[in-house]
């Protein structure tokens, strides 16, 4: 049937987005200029006004994208050349750039012609049904698209071919003049979206269980609060890494394990991803509300931190270190905030320490697997793989100082009042040191998870670690 078709009707007019590319180069033009430039939506808003053309016109401009890591549908390309190699000839025909359009094209090199939209002209729905009939004739090509955008097009081509079309479209399709085809080369699956959440992120979050843990006060509106800003943090951060996934699109397709990213992969249109993240942050918000305000501008505090972290700071050397190690501890602030726990000093200090030492071994992590691919930095990260020895000890470095500040502790009067055997509280100190120290020298070899914390989640070592810590301190307040 193929065959027949190609014979009377060679053309092959094939649609970008969501059809060659499991993605939207609209969107992806757009959060590629806005992690490039914060002021990216309000002009995208000035060339809206001037119509869609001019707006895809100057995000092309904007954006700086590498159609080689684009997510690609390999179903498309295969159905593409399986027509060329029939005597077919195929064309791009897209609502998108014309200069992205040819980019592309020329990377998949499987297009006999390329035509796309200029800064005047929207080449979408009736516009490209136009230019089709016009250029190939009534019913002289066939049409791979993929939204109800493509009707008119469908409508006027000799062949329809859907790709990954809901039934109801797919119904609408069926029921025109000429031959159908339905081509599925993915599965609709929940799986994508609940990993774009980050779940395993959320372990971060245990923080604001640390006030109520530390000053023993165990009570059951305590645990209550802690559980609802817990939930609170969880919501956000997600929010958070929907985001940051939408402005690290092209680092992350650069990076061995952050390609298979639900965004990065095309699992998940990227539209989709501009609603989670508005939807996510507004449930956020509305939660907070039933604690108290000093909670609630903690949050404002740390959604306006990690944003400008994703736009900008994680590009910058050492703010990115000091602004991770911050905003954990503004996870401990919170968690302080929410159940009315004041804080000791001791406490703070450990944790900006500590968590510094996290912050460093992650993008000591990073410029380890540079170095391993043979690149010269991290992509996205203004770190040189010649930093790695520097990044290594200031890594060291603060991880023992956060070890120094818990033996002082343990002998301050604090604990005197806290605990019946203080004593015990020094095993954390060696266990600690042990776990620090073993950690780093993980990651020197190449063995460690982009983000620590997860990875000593999944660590059966660091898990005993964990347990032989939680028994010093129970035993310091029993015994």
């Amino acid at each position: 049937m193929l065959q027949d078709t190609v014979e009377h009707h060679p053309m092959l007019a094939v649609d970008l987005d969501g059809t060659l590319l499991r993605s939207d180069m609209l969107h992806e033009s757009f959060w590629s200029a806005f992690s490039r430039d914060w002021r990216t939506p309000f002009a995208a808003a000035k060339n809206l006004s001037e119509g869609r053309a001019a707006l895809k016109s100057h995000l092309a401009e904007a954006a700086d994208i590498d159609v080689t890591t684009l997510p690609y549908d390999t179903g498309v390309i295969d159905y593409v050349r399986a027509w060329r190699d029939k005597g077919g000839k195929a064309a791009l025909v897209t609502a998108s750039n014309q200069d992205l359009a040819d980019r592309i094209a020329a990377h998949v090199d499987i297009f006999d012609a390329v035509h796309g939209s200029d800064g005047a002209h929207n080449l979408k729905g009736p516009n490209k049904a136009a230019f089709l009939t016009e250029t190939f004739g009534p019913r002289g090509y066939a049409y791979m698209g993929d939204t109800d955008a493509d009707l008119p097009v469908w409508k006027g081509a000799a062949r329809a071919i859907t790709v990954n079309a809901p039934p109801a479209l797919q119904k609408q399709v069926d029921a025109m003049e000429g031959e159908v085809e339905h081509l599925s080369t993915v599965t609709a699956s929940a799986k994508p979206y609940i990993k774009a959440l980050r779940p395993h992120q959320w372990l971060k979050n245990v923080l604001v269980f640390l006030p109520m843990l530390a000053g023993h006060q165990l009570g059951a509106i305590t645990f209550l609060q802690s559980i609802l800003a817990f939930i609170i943090f969880s919501v956000v951060a997600s929010s958070v890494y929907v985001l940051n996934d939408l402005l690290d699109l092209k680092a992350d397709r650069a990076h061995p394990r952050k390609c298979l990213r639900p965004f990065a992969a095309g699992t998940i249109p990227i539209a989709h991803g501009g609603l989670m993240f508005a939807a996510l942050i507004t449930l956020g918000a509305v939660l907070s509300l039933f604690l108290n305000p000093t909670f609630l501008g903690i949050m404002v505090v740390y959604y306006i931190t990690t944003t400008a972290y994703s736009l900008t700071l994680k590009r910058r050397v050492i703010i990115d270190i000091c602004t991770l190690a911050g905003l954990y501890t503004l996870r401990i602030i919170a968690g302080g905030a929410a159940t009315g726990i004041q804080l000791s000093m001791w406490l703070l200090a450990f944790s900006i320490f500590f968590f510094f030492s996290l912050a460093t071994v992650k993008r000591q992590a990073e410029l380890v697997d540079s170095a391993a691919s043979g690149k010269l930095s991290a992509s996205g990260r203004g770190y040189h793989v010649d930093d790695l020895p520097m990044v290594s000890m200031m890594g060291i470095a603060s991880g023992y100082v956060s070890v120094l500040v818990m033996a002082l502790y343990v002998q301050s009067p604090d604990v005197m009042q806290l605990y019946s055997s203080p004593i015990a509280l020094s095993g954390i100190c060696c266990i600690l040191l042990y776990w620090l120290s073993r950690m780093v020298m993980l990651t020197h070899r190449g063995y460690m998870h982009d983000d620590p914390v997860v990875f000593a989640a999944k660590d059966r070592i660091s898990q005993v670690c964990v347990i032989v810590m939680a028994g010093c301190a129970i035993g310091g307040a029993l015994l």
